[in-house]
This record gives structure tokens, sequence and C-alpha cells, in this order.
């Protein structure tokens, strides 16, 4: 079985004390990449540190996260920017709009995402959205540009069935699903059901939104499993058969950029 936590933030200070070990595990219980969407300017270097210190294992993106848009995101985005120059990439991201804790940025945040929707299709990558209460003004953004000219992933994807089948539109992208899903009330099997497993890839988002019986701890990328066996109920298949199709999904979005590494 092979397993790919396509959205880890395993980098972050979260991680200083035992990276080594938490990789480790990861390793052990068969997961063949870890994929790290940056945050913002001040986390490339920890991004950096750890893709370079875990080759072809923990592979990076780079983008603004929606938010750490600030009234000086036109110069965070041109520092980031920069980066593609200086090493690979996979993907854009996380990128996207948050309006649970700040509305005042909305603007600048629509700004922040278009500019990185168009290095996504400069450089041919995917981008790896986040969209929190803003899922009307996240697909506003989307409709300005050309369907066949983007992919990505739907981070932590916890809508609606209507809203899934308005992302469904989008062809070249998937649901990204995490550790909700095991959650007792969140309702989310139900929507995911109806959402065709081709288009659903694994995530932890660590050390953020650990999947149950181990809610309230850190979060880390060997509890994929715990999303992998949920999705298998869902479903009505064996965990493996889950886990080939959820990697075989991943390969395909990322293509080259995974087996390359």
């Amino acid at each position: 079985m092979n397993l790919i936590d396509t959205h880890s933030h395993i980098y972050v200070e979260d991680y200083a004390e035992d990276i080594d070990s938490i990789i480790e595990s990861a390793r052990n219980n068969q997961i063949s990449h870890i994929i790290m969407p940056n945050i913002d300017v001040d986390t490339v270097p920890l991004l950096n540190k750890t893709a370079s210190k875990f080759p072809g294992f923990c592979i990076p993106l780079m983008g603004l996260h929606p938010t750490s848009v600030t009234e000086n995101y036109k110069e965070d985005l041109q520092f980031l920017k920069a980066e593609f120059s200086k090493q690979k990439y996979i993907g854009v991201g996380e990128i996207g709009i948050d309006l649970y804790w700040d509305k005042s940025k909305l603007k600048e945040q629509e700004d922040a995402f278009r500019i990185q929707i168009n290095w996504a299709i400069e450089y041919n990558l995917p981008i790896i959205i986040h969209i929190r209460d803003s899922f009307r003004e996240t697909m506003n953004i989307l409709s300005e540009f050309d369907n066949t000219k983007i992919s990505g992933i739907f981070h932590s994807f916890c809508g609606s069935l209507e809203e899934a089948n308005e992302m469904l539109i989008y062809p070249n992208f998937l649901f990204g699903i995490n550790g909700i899903v095991t959650f007792k009330n969140s309702g989310l099997g139900e929507v995911v059901a109806k959402i065709p497993i081709e288009k659903i890839v694994l995530e932890t988002d660590s050390p953020y939104l650990t999947p149950a019986p181990h809610r309230g701890k850190r979060n880390h990328p060997t509890y994929l499993h715990l999303i992998a066996k949920k999705l298998s109920e869902i479903y009505n298949l064996d965990v493996e058969t889950v886990a080939t199709i959820t990697t075989k999904n991943a390969y395909q979005l990322f293509g080259d950029a995974l087996e390359n590494d």
C-alpha cells in the first residue's frame, strides 16, 4: 500500500524537536510522499530546509496563504515568486480566500489569489486552494479563468453537495479530504459519498485537523491511515483500494513532479 499526504505543514515549529521521528513513522507506515504547501514569507526557510533534509519525500509548494495577506502582500508576492527561480516547487499553494478570521482584507485576498493563479498558468503547475467562509467569492475568482488551463485541489473540502457539484465543473480539480471526515457530527461523509473517489486525494493538514480518535492532539502524516479507513467505509471499499485510487489521483495531478522525485 502506498499513501500520499497531499497537504501537510510539518516544516513548522511544532515539529522542530521531533521531525526525524515523524518522518520515520510516516515512512514506516507506507507513506511515500508528503506535500508541503507554504504559508508566508517567514516560513520559506523552514519549508526549504525540510524539503532539503528529506529530498523526494517532503516536497514543497510555494504560495501565500490568504490569512497571511496584509497591506504588504504585493511585496510578499514578489519575494515568493522569485523563489520559483531558485529551486523546484511542484505547485502553487496554499492560496485562496479566508473570511473566517477577517473580512477586511477581501479585496487584497482576491487580488493575491488571481496573481497566484496566473503563476500556476505561467509555470503549468496545480494550485492548492484554501476556502473558508468564502465559497462564492472563491468560485467567482475561478470563473474568470479558462477551466482547462487550471488544475489543483480544493483543500480541506467540507462543503455541501451543491457546492461539490459546482466544484465538479472544474475537470482538473480534486477534493482534499482530511480528518474532518472522521468527526462524529461533521456530516461530511454523506457528501463525500456522492463525489466520485476518482476525484479524491488524502491530506492531513498537519498539525491541524487531527482525525478521531486523536482530536485535540497534534496531527501528523501517519494519521493518514485513519482518513483512508474512514473513506473505505464511506465508499464500501477495502483500504488498499482507497489507497491505490487516491494515490493514483495525486500522481495524475502532480505528474512527473512526483514521479521524478
